[in-house]
């Protein structure tokens, strides 16, 4: 029997990818906590060295912190809810519980991208400018753009939401093990172009050009970094590649969730549909915070010296 807007509405949806790993389940939820429990651990001891350490107050901390603080909030938003579902075998959510999860994660998402871009435009400032760099990009503009921006963004995906809000539905089976609004929109039983268009104007309007800035940045900061004493080099080259690390990370997972919505229905399996967002997000989710706590050797070494002082043991 074929369904229509007109007697149907979906208010509850079935989270497919979840029944198709519950066989292994278990083990997925134990990673998905220990995961969560780490990342919120690394988090936290980032924003907390570079709160109380003066040495820290600088523009490249503030921006880690704001990466790995929101890629606390993506993992918030995906590890919780994810390794509850598993171990109560639960694999429905309402569209109400859908929809924030969606906002959560594409604000995640968003934000990301943003931050990149301002974190490789003041590393090519303080290389390609560093005796200007203490002007153009003080603590209080890094703060001021951070703030002005993730404004921004709460507004663009607020609206597309929203936008989502006001559909009906007719399908319930989501291809995925968490609620997003390219997976929801093929679901509505009314005309969706309007979100279509207004997806699209965000990605050519905002996020090519973002992209295009980060790689424009990456690039002028290679080449600068060439011309460089060798000591110089070598030492802003580590900071430029942690970042360009971080971000080939979060771009590679982005591509691979457009390609997994540009095939067509039917053209892989369900599992591997739905294992290939699994650990794409999982590592997007988590990994931020454990680059930026290894690689940056400030952080690092912050780190390291409050946790002896936590175990009570002094630092050799």
């Amino acid at each position: 029997m074929s369904l229509s807007p007109k007697n149907v509405s979906v208010t509850n949806f079935v989270l497919v990818g979840l029944i198709e790993i519950e066989s292994f389940g278990y083990v997925c939820a134990v990673l998905a906590l220990a995961l969560f429990t780490v990342t919120l651990f690394m988090t936290s001891m980032i924003v907390y060295v570079t709160w109380t350490e003066h040495s820290l107050h600088g523009p490249m901390y503030i921006l880690i912190c704001v990466l790995v603080m929101n890629v606390m909030l993506g993992n918030a938003s995906y590890f919780p809810k994810l390794a509850i579902d598993l171990l109560s075998g639960c694999s429905s959510i309402s569209l109400t519980g859908c929809l924030c999860q969606s906002f959560c994660i594409q604000l995640y998402a968003a934000n990301e991208i943003f931050t990149f871009t301002v974190m490789a435009y003041d590393r090519y400032l303080a290389v390609g400018h560093p005796l200007r760099y203490h002007t153009l990009m003080t603590n209080a503009k890094t703060q001021t753009i951070s703030l002005a921006l993730y404004v921004f963004i709460v507004v663009i995906v607020l609206v597309g939401t929203l936008l989502t809000l006001r559909l009906t539905f007719c399908g319930e089976n989501i291809n995925n093990v968490f609620c997003e609004n390219m997976s929801l929109q093929p679901l509505a039983c009314n005309d969706i172009t309007v979100n279509v268009m207004y997806d699209t104007s965000l990605t050519l309007l905002l996020v090519i050009p973002c992209l295009l800035v980060i790689m424009y940045c990456y690039i002028r900061t290679v080449v600068i970094c060439l011309k460089l004493s060798a000591e110089s080099s070598l030492k802003a080259l580590h900071t430029l590649m942690t970042h360009i690390l971080a971000f080939s990370i979060y771009f590679v997972n982005l591509m691979f969730v457009n390609f997994r919505y540009s095939l067509t229905t039917g053209s892989i399996s369900t599992k591997v549909d739905v294992i290939i967002p699994l650990i794409g997000t999982s590592i997007a989710t988590s990994i931020n915070p454990l680059i930026y706590g290894i690689r940056t050797k400030a952080l690092r070494e912050k780190i390291v010296g409050n946790l002896y002082k936590i175990v009570g043991k002094p630092k050799e």
